[in-house]
């Protein structure tokens, strides 16, 4: 029998199509719980979904946009049609944005990154907390990033949106700890993804920089979040709400 992080407990994960989403999806699985996929792509979704099935995992996947809040409830309804239930979110979905000063960012720039990293979150607290009011409770994880905590150069609108997410993250904490929902977020570092490898390849020099930077010296792999993820999301920590764990070798403590 499987006594993982997660055993018995229905998790949704939102862009997890590649990524630290996809990571997620296999780590939560591997630690016992049955994982519900979900972003733009269904190729991707499709084969991860059948990747874990395959190493005897439970999972499904619905395609969904969620900076819209029609479909982020499209998510959870289909979680809690499919398995009656919703036990556990990790609020993955966001995009980096391009390094441009403040005063040239364009407004297309500013608005993509607080729709995709700020308002999927908040559509899908609302709706992951109504369905976990009905079932008794349950846990949320938030991705911010390192981003959320300090700032970085030429990024202004992603460091504004990941600092939303953490502000969302407390407030919700705060108002739904008595009712049996905790909710957390991760702050990851530079991590391996589709997206900083095209953040490095349009910044030569960039990777070495950020590297630099990093006590460990290194960029994360994806599943390193993922596992702080699990945690949070497990009953191993049923007193921790409202916080925002770094997962960052070392680079908020400089």
């Amino acid at each position: 029998m499987n006594y993982g992080l997660l055993t018995g407990k229905v998790a949704l994960v939102t862009g997890a199509s590649s990524g630290i989403g996809a990571a997620a999806a296999r780590t939560f699985c591997r630690e016992g719980a049955t994982v519900v996929l979900t972003a733009r792509r269904e190729r991707q979704l499709a084969e991860l979904a059948a990747e874990l099935r395959d190493s005897g995992g439970q999972a499904a996947y619905v395609v969904a946009d969620v900076t819209s809040a029609r479909e982020a409830v499209l998510a959870v309804d289909f979680a809690v049609d499919t398995y009656g239930r919703l036990d556990a979110a990790f609020n993955n979905a966001g995009t980096g944005g391009d390094r441009t000063p403040l005063h040239l960012m364009s407004d297309e720039v500013y608005d993509n990154l607080m729709d995709t990293n700020v308002r999927s979150v908040f559509n899908c607290l609302r709706a992951e907390i109504s369905a976990m009011l009905r079932h008794g409770g349950g846990t949320i994880v938030n991705n911010s990033s390192v981003g959320g905590l300090v700032a970085i150069p030429t990024a202004a609108p992603y460091i504004a949106s990941k600092h939303a997410v953490v502000g969302l993250t407390r407030a919700a904490a705060d108002e739904y700890a008595k009712q049996g929902i905790r909710v957390n977020a991760v702050a990851p570092g530079t991590t391996r993804s589709e997206i900083t490898a095209d953040w490095f390849a349009r910044n030569p020099g960039l990777e070495d920089m950020v590297n630099s930077m990093t006590p460990q010296g290194r960029t994360a792999d994806p599943g390193e979040i993922a596992a702080a993820a699990a945690w949070l999301l497990s009953d191993r920590c049923p007193f921790l709400t409202g916080t925002v764990m770094p997962v960052d070798g070392g680079f908020v403590n400089q």
